[in-house]
């Protein structure tokens, strides 16, 4: 019988597997993470967007309350309310007269004759705008019961 006696490998004869096929881990690793903060910084940018354009829909919706509280409405010229304490949100609403009707309803339930009471209808139109150029705009109508016109 033959003995065969087997000699340890020398280093210089592996053929470095191991480092390949940890460099491909490394570089797939790699990848995921910058993947993964591309990710988030783009959430992070949709979530300031939404929050901005949130701040332009209060700022509307305050320009159409600001409107209302001041009770000046004129049926020839339109009443404007601009906001500048902050060029990051600011806001302009405007009141602008659109019909007179006659409201018989009411006149004859409070004795009078249905000529001397009418409706002033206005429209407020508010814009809002907010930081990365966000702008949302509001239409409100609203009416005024007031002396009629003949």
């Amino acid at each position: 019988m033959i003995q065969v006696h087997r000699r340890p490998r020398l280093p210089s004869a592996q053929s470095g597997a191991t480092l390949v096929v940890g460099l491909i881990l490394l570089l797939v690793l790699t990848v995921l993470g910058v993947s993964g903060m591309s990710t988030a910084r783009m959430e992070v940018q949709m979530a300031g967007n939404t929050q901005f354009q949130q701040d332009a829909f209060q700022q509307a919706e305050t320009g159409i309350d600001v409107v209302l509280s001041q009770r000046s409405f004129s049926t020839s010229l339109p009443t404007t309310v601009s906001s500048t304490e902050d060029p990051n949100y600011a806001r302009e609403s405007t009141a602008t007269f659109r019909m007179t009707t006659p409201v018989p309803n009411i006149a004859f339930s409070m004795g009078t004759s249905p000529d001397t009471v009418s409706a002033y209808h206005f429209d407020i139109e508010s814009t809002g705008h907010g930081s990365r150029n966000a702008t949302s705009t509001h239409t409100q109508g609203f009416f005024v019961v007031g002396p009629g016109g003949n």
